[in-house]
C-alpha cells in the first residue's frame, strides 16, 4: 500500500487543504461514445496508477501524506449536455475551484460534455499529482480504452522516496552540508522579500487560440530555416509581446518547465509525476528582433539544460521542507521577477483515428494558480495545429490586457510568414 509524504514541489502545488490548484486537459471527439466504456476505462486507469487510489492525509504528522485508501471510490464521471463549442472553457474554469476533499474520493475526475456525435472530455486533477505529460498519458489511456475496453494497462510500483533516484556516486555528506547552507540562505531570502498589497482573489480566467494547419506549418519551416526551435521562437515572441503592451513594466523573463523524464528515465512517460525543473530565459533590453532573440534563447536553453542536475535538484528540494510555507506565502504576495511561466508541450503523441471515433482536437491544458503572478502560457501541437492557452487573474493582469498580449505574441510568431 502506498504511503509517502508529499515531495517539496508537490506541497507547493498542493498549497493547503482549502486551496484548489487544478489542471484541466481537454479533448474534442467526433463519434458516439459509451458511458459503460467510460466506467470501464476509469476503473482500469485507477487500477494502474497508485496515486489515483490515494487521498491526501494531513492528520498523521508534520507534513501531508499521499495515503492509499482501500475503499477509494471510483473516479467520478460527470455528464452534461453539450450546448455550444465553448462549453469546455466554462466547465474548465468551473473545475479549477472544486477541491478534491472527500474522505475516500480519488485525486482525479472526468467531465463528459456529451453532444450529438461530438463531445469534449475533460480530465481534472490537482497539480500536485502530475504535470503536462501526466495529463497526456491519462488522456491517451482513456481514449485507448474507450475504443477498446478489453485493452490492459499494466500497473507499476510507485516510488516511496526521492532517494530511489539518486546515482550511486551521490556524495550524501557533502550534499547535506550544501543543503544546510541553501536552507539558511533561503530563510534570509524570504524574510527580505518585498510583498505586494495585491492578492489573487480567485478571479482567474483563460484565453484560447488555435492556429490552422498552414500557419503552423509555416512557423515550423521558419524555425528550421533559421536554425531555431519552436520553443525558442515562442519564448521570444511572448516576451516581446509583454514588452510591446506593458512597456517598462515588462520583466523580459519567462520561467520554462522541463520534463523531468528527460533526465530521470526511471520515471517513465506513462508514470504520474509532478516535479518539473525550470529554467529562466530572457531577452535583451535593447533588442526587438524576435528571430535574433530566439537564437540567443535557444543557445541559452541548451546550455542550461546541459548543466541541469535533476536528480540533485529533486533531492535538494526535499531538504527545503522547513521553508515551504514561506515559499507559498511569497508566491501569493509577490509580483515575481518574470512575465510568465511558459510551457511548450510540443507535439502531443495521441492517435487521432480510432475504430469507433476520431479525435478532432487536443486543447492545451488550463490551470488557475492561486499565486499573485499566475501568468501562465501553455502551447501544444496536435493534428498539425498549434494551440495556445493563456491564464492569469484579473487582480494581477486584466483580461483585456492579457488578450492584447496573447494576440501580439501570435502576431510576432507569425510575422513574415
Amino acid at each position: 500500500m502506498m504511503k509517502r509524504p508529499l515531495m517539496m514541489v508537490e506541497r507547493i502545488m498542493y498549497v493547503d487543504s482549502k486551496t484548489p490548484l487544478n489542471c484541466v486537459f481537454t479533448a474534442k471527439i467526433s463519434g458516439e461514445l459509451s458511458e459503460e466504456n467510460f466506467r470501464t476505462a476509469l476503473t482500469k486507469i485507477q487500477q494502474k496508477h497508485a496515486l489515483l487510489r490515494t487521498i491526501i492525509d494531513e492528520s498523521g504528522g508534520k507534513y501531508p501524506f499521499f495515503t492509499e485508501e482501500k475503499e477509494i471510490t471510483p473516479i467520478p464521471l460527470r455528464i452534461i449536455s453539450r450546448q455550444t463549442d465553448h462549453d469546455w472553457l466554462f466547465e474548465s474554469e468551473s473545475e479549477w475551484f472544486h477541491l478534491f476533499d472527500g474522505e475516500k474520493t480519488p485525486l482525479a475526475r472526468l467531465v463528459w460534455i456529451k453532444g450529438t456525435n461530438v463531445s469534449e472530455i475533460l480530465w481534472v486533477m490537482p497539480h500536485c499529482i502530475g504535470d503536462g505529460t501526466t495529463g497526456i498519458t491519462l488522456m491517451r489511456e482513456l481514449l485507448c480504452l474507450l475504443d477498446n475496453p478489453s485493452a490492459e494497462l499494466p500497473p507499476y510500483e510507485a516510488f516511496r522516496s526521492v532517494d530511489e533516484f539518486l546515482p550511486k556516486d551521490f556524495n550524501l555528506k557533502s550534499k547535506k552540508l550544501k543543503a544546510r547552507i541553501y536552507l539558511m540562505f533561503a530563510g534570509v531570502f524570504f524574510l527580505l522579500q518585498r510583498k505586494s498589497k495585491k492578492r489573487n482573489h480567485g478571479k482567474n480566467y483563460a484565453l484560447h487560440r488555435k492556429l490552422d494547419i498552414e500557419t503552423t506549418r509555416q512557423i515550423t519551416e521558419k524555425c528550421k530555416a533559421n536554425g531555431i526551435s519552436v520553443h525558442a521562437l515562442l519564448c521570444a515572441a511572448v516576451m516581446q509581446a509583454f514588452r510591446d503592451i506593458q512597456g517598462t513594466q515588462a520583466k523580459g523573463k519567462v520561467i520554462s518547465p522541463v520534463d523531468v523524464r528527460h533526465f530521470i528515465p526511471e520515471i517513465r512517460q506513462d508514470h504520474l509525476f509532478a516535479f518539473a525543473p525550470t529554467v529562466e530565459l530572457t531577452i535583451k533590453k535593447d533588442s526587438q528582433d524576435v528571430l535574433s532573440n530566439a537564437k540567443d534563447i535557444k543557445n541559452d536553453l541548451i546550455q542550461k539544460i546541459g548543466k541541469m542536475e535533476a536528480r540533485e535538484l529533486l533531492w535538494m528540494g526535499e531538504q527545503m521542507h522547513p521553508v515551504v510555507e514561506r515559499m507559498i506565502s511569497l508566491l501569493k504576495t509577490s509580483n515575481g521577477s518574470h512575465d510568465v511561466t511558459l510551457s511548450n508541450m510540443g507535439k502531443i503523441d495521441i492517435p487521432n483515428e480510432y475504430q469507433k471515433f476520431k479525435v478532432e482536437s487536443i486543447i492545451s491544458p488550463t490551470v488557475a494558480f492561486p499565486w499573485l503572478n499566475s501568468n501562465t502560457f501553455v502551447a501544444s501541437t496536435y493534428n498539425q495545429q498549434m494551440d495556445f492557452t493563456f491564464m492569469s487573474n484579473e487582480n494581477f493582469l486584466p483580461k483585456e490586457e492579457a488578450r492584447k498580449i496573447k494576440d501580439k505574441a501570435i502576431e510576432l510568431l507569425t510575422l513574415s510568414l
